[in-house]
C-alpha cells in the first residue's frame, strides 16, 4: 500500500494586524488530521500563552496574540 502524501490546498497567506493584537494565520491540507509543525524560521512554536494552535479536520490554524513586530 502506498501512502498518499500530504499537500497544501491552501497555503498561508500574508496577513497583517496591529501591534498588540491577534492574528490568525490559516492553511488547508489535503489530508485531514495530518500532523502540523508550525516554525518561525528553524524555531518550532510551541503552545503557549503567545502561540495558539488549531486544527479541525482539513484546516490548521495559528493563533498569535498580542502580536509584536518581531513575530513577522
Amino acid at each position: 500500500v502506498l501512502a498518499v502524501p500530504v499537500l497544501f490546498k491552501q497555503a498561508l497567506e500574508n496577513t497583517a494586524t496591529e501591534e498588540g493584537k491577534s492574528v490568525s494565520l490559516c492553511c488547508e491540507l489535503t489530508k485531514a488530521d495530518a500532523t502540523v509543525v508550525w516554525k518561525k524560521g528553524e524555531a518550532t512554536l510551541q503552545a503557549s500563552a503567545k502561540y495558539e494552535m488549531k486544527q479541525k479536520g482539513t484546516v490548521a490554524e495559528l493563533v498569535i496574540h498580542n502580536a509584536e513586530p518581531e513575530d513577522a
